[in-house]
């Protein structure tokens, strides 16, 4: 898949649904291709960090990670270094050579509430600072703050 432009959070619920349905249809490898990624915000790189989480098998060695990031820029490897969760993804830079099979697949667009949105930046979030606790300092106020929006949509208690 391409991303193309600012990765954020109105678009990590798409993110996740996708690579979702295509992990449950059995596809295994993915390749995420970000050459016109200009950049990606905490949510994002949560959703994506959650998917590489899912994928990386057992051993949890580079060769065998399941989500290759190509052509990153600069800033989001070093996003993603800063965030502690570059080891989850294999990277790589190049021309993508096209496998010999390719199945089109019919995707969805999903239709997000306000609720939804701030379910899917808290728990992003949330998931960041489990991967690497020196997260925790970073947005332990942004949880906070997304756990008590999230209580005052749902009308339940944090």
């Amino acid at each position: 898949m391409k991303i193309k432009g600012r990765a954020n959070f109105t678009s990590s619920i798409a993110f996740n649904s996708l690579v979702t349905q295509l992990h449950e249809r059995g596809f295994t490898y993915f390749v995420i291709e970000l050459s016109e990624c200009s950049l990606m915000d905490s949510t994002f790189l949560g959703a994506l960090a959650g998917f590489g989480l899912k994928t990386v098998p057992g051993s949890g060695e580079p060769s065998t990670h399941c989500v290759e990031l190509r052509n990153t820029n600069a800033r989001i490897v070093e996003l993603l270094e800063n965030l502690g969760v570059l080891h989850l993804f294999k990277t790589s830079e190049g021309e993508l050579a096209s496998p010999e099979i390719l199945e089109a697949c019919a995707y969805q667009p999903v239709e997000s509430s306000r609720e939804d949105l701030t379910r899917a930046c808290l728990e992003a979030h949330e998931l960041l600072m489990a991967i690497n606790p020196e997260n925790v300092a970073r947005f332990k106020d942004v949880t906070k703050f997304l756990a008590e929006d999230l209580s005052r949509l749902t009308g339940e208690k944090p």
